[in-house]
C-alpha cells in the first residue's frame, strides 16, 4: 500500500439536475436504492447491503452537474493529516476539517481536484442499520466504483495518486490510435478499482457502479431494467480489467449508471498494473455477450460538461 494513502474507500457521489422527482423516482422505484433521509429537492439514498448513510444524493438544479465525489478515512486524525498535506501541496480546499451535518456526521475536509471538481474525505461517519442481500434479491449492495471524464486525464490521474495516494491497477488503450490510453483504474483498497478517469471531451460524469450480490442477482437485475424499458447502453458481458460483470443504463438525467459484481481484489504485495489493448474485443467483454464498444457507446457516457468547476455547489 501506498505510504501517503490516507482514503480507505468510497463513500458515495453526489450529483443535481432539474428533472428531480423523476431522478429520485428512477433510483428508488426502478434502480433499488432506499431513500434514507431527504429535504427540499434534496435526496439520500442507501444501498440495503452498505453500511454507508447514503451512497447517492439527489439535488434538484437549474443545471445538471457533479455535486460532489466522497471517500472514507480512518480517523479524525487522518483527515487531518491530509487536510495539512494538501495544503502544503497548493491544492485549494473548499474548507478545512471541520463537522458536517449531513445524515451520520463525521468530520471532513473538501476541496478541489486539479480540474475543478470538489472532493470530500470524511471520518467519524456514523454507520446506518444495513442488511444482508438475499438470493435473488436484485437491489444494490453497494457503490462499487465511481469513474470521471477527464480532457486532461494523465494529469489528473497523476493529481490523484500524488495527493490522495490512490494506485493504479490497469489502463485500457487503443493501440489503432498510435496506442492512445483512454481508460486508468485506480484503486485506495484492494478492490481492484474505487475510482477512475476516462480520455473525454470535457470534464464531466462517466459513470457510477452498483455492485450486486452475485451474477444470479446481476442477471435479474439487468432482466428487470429490460423489462421495464429502461435504456441499455451496453452489456451484459464481463470485463477483463477488473474481471467484473457489467450491465450499462441512463439514468433520466443522461448519467451511466451500472450493475456489476464479482469486481476482482487484488494483493498488494504481488499485483502489476496492465496494458489492455482494446482492439481486442475481449478485453472489454470477455464473454462476448455485449455490442463492442464503439463511438455511439462512448458518445453517451461522455455526458454533459459540468458546469461551475472551481465553484462549491449548495450543500
Amino acid at each position: 500500500m501506498s505510504d501517503n494513502s490516507l482514503i480507505t474507500h468510497l463513500r458515495h457521489i453526489d450529483v443535481a439536475m432539474p428533472n428531480f422527482a423523476e431522478q429520485r423516482r428512477f433510483y428508488t422505484e426502478l434502480w433499488g436504492l432506499t431513500e434514507t433521509a431527504a429535504d427540499t429537492g434534496v435526496s439520500f439514498l442507501a444501498a440495503e447491503g452498505s453500511p454507508e448513510q447514503y451512497v447517492v444524493r439527489l439535488r434538484e438544479d437549474a443545471h445538471k452537474r457533479t455535486d460532489l465525489i466522497a471517500f472514507g478515512a480512518a480517523g479524525a486524525g487522518d483527515v487531518d493529516a491530509l487536510a495539512s498535506r494538501l495544503i502544503a501541496q497548493g491544492v485549494r480546499l473548499v474548507y478545512e476539517p471541520k463537522l458536517l451535518d449531513t445524515p451520520g456526521g463525521g468530520y471532513a475536509v473538501r476541496f478541489f481536484d486539479n480540474e475543478g471538481r470538489v472532493v470530500e474525505v470524511s471520518a467519524g461517519v456514523t454507520t446506518r442499520r444495513h442488511r444482508k442481500i438475499e438470493a435473488r434479491e436484485s437491489v444494490p449492495v453497494r457503490l462499487s466504483h465511481v469513474l470521471m471524464n477527464s480532457p486532461t486525464p494523465e494529469a489528473t490521474v497523476a493529481w490523484y495518486i500524488k495527493h490522495l495516494g490512490f494506485r493504479l491497477s490497469d489502463t485500457m488503450y487503443l493501440g489503432n490510435r498510435g496506442g492512445i490510453e483512454v481508460m486508468w483504474f485506480l484503486r485506495c483498497n484492494t478492490f481492484h478499482h474505487s475510482f477512475g478517469i476516462v480520455r473525454g471531451p470535457h470534464a464531466a460524469f462517466h459513470h457510477a457502479s452498483f455492485e450486486m450480490r452475485g451474477i444470479d442477482e446481476f442477471m435479474r437485475g439487468t432482466g428487470r431494467m429490460r423489462r421495464l424499458g429502461i435504456e441499455r447502453l451496453w452489456g451484459p458481458g464481463r470485463h477483463r480489467a477488473g474481471d467484473n460483470s457489467f450491465s450499462y443504463y441512463l439514468d433520466r438525467a443522461g448519467n451511466t449508471v451500472e450493475y456489476t459484481t464479482e469486481l476482482e481484489i487484488l494483493d498488494e504485495d504481488t499485483w502489476h498494473p496492465h496494458l489492455y489493448d482494446l482492439r481486442d474485443p475481449a478485453n472489454a467483454d470477455q464473454w462476448g455477450t455485449a455490442d463492442e464498444m464503439d463511438e455511439f457507446i462512448a458518445a453517451k457516457s461522455h455526458n454533459d460538461a459540468d458546469p461551475g468547476l472551481f465553484v462549491a455547489p449548495p450543500m
